[in-house]
């Protein structure tokens, strides 16, 4: 029961938080933060197109083996 209330206490941010997480970023960053966000969402694209190619190879090998079983 403590646990659950501990989970709940970690959600999403809400409006207050975002706010103040966005005036940190401005402050530390200024003007790169254009550039920040540029590389941020790069990176997220990279990163899913490592996790569809990692999924391709498992659906290709899962394929395979079902052809060897038959």
């Amino acid at each position: 029961m403590i646990t659950e209330q501990i989970m709940l206490a970690f959600g999403m941010p809400g409006p207050a938080e975002l706010i103040v997480i966005g005036l940190v970023a401005v402050l530390l960053f200024g003007n790169r933060l254009p550039d920040v966000g540029r590389s941020l969402g790069k990176g997220i694209i990279e990163f899913k197109k490592g996790i569809k190619g990692i999924n391709e190879e498992i659906d290709e090998a899962a394929s395979k083996s079902e052809k060897t079983d038959n």
